[in-house]
């Protein structure tokens, strides 16, 4: 796509989709976005006063009208939210409009990260009534093959910096690097 295309960065919760959407924007000289920041700033509310409100369906298609206006940029890193793979238009529109990187982690790597967020309850309202262990591998195992299937590539993030995350996506799509 000759360097043209939006990076989409997706991936359960705390996988690096933001730290790092945010670092390989700056290493490409391009706009990063955030796509759960965009729809707070652009609703007024919290995602978890949003769904509190509107449940998570009225949350994710929310989410979906952000997605539909952020993939009409171009030369953007975005940080998808979590969730953003349920929707088959999503993932069409991501794959279409640029490239798709899946950010992968273990569950123990992932609970770790949410359990050392003290933003979590509020930035990650919870997505099941189970506890934090149950939740990451029910939700996983139910989103796993949605990643695969929009991810053109993937990254572990488990153990790795920042930087060498960047540098693995920048050698995947060196393109982009133009």
């Amino acid at each position: 796509m000759g360097g043209r295309s939006n990076i989409y960065l997706v991936g359960y919760r705390c996988t690096g989709k933001s730290v790092v959407g945010r670092a390989l924007a700056e290493d490409l000289g391009r706009p990063f976005i955030d796509a759960d920041d965009e729809l707070v700033r652009t609703h007024g509310m919290t995602v978890q006063h949003i769904v509190r409100a509107q449940g998570w369906a009225g949350f994710r298609e929310k989410e979906k009208r952000v997605l539909d206006r952020i993939s009409q940029l171009r030369r953007h890193v975005i940080a998808t939210g979590g969730g953003a793979v349920l929707s088959p238009d999503n993932i069409a529109r991501m794959r279409q409009s640029g490239t798709v990187v899946w950010l992968r982690a273990t569950p123990d790597t992932i609970r770790q990260r949410l359990l050392a967020d003290t933003h979590t309850g509020q930035l990650r309202p919870s997505l099941t009534s189970k506890g934090v262990d149950d939740e990451i591998e029910e939700v996983l195992k139910n989103r796993e093959p949605l990643y695969q299937m929009a991810a053109h590539y993937s990254v572990e993030t488990d153990g790795v910096d920042v930087a060498s995350i960047c540098r693995q996506v920048l050698e995947m799509i060196p393109e982009e690097a133009e």
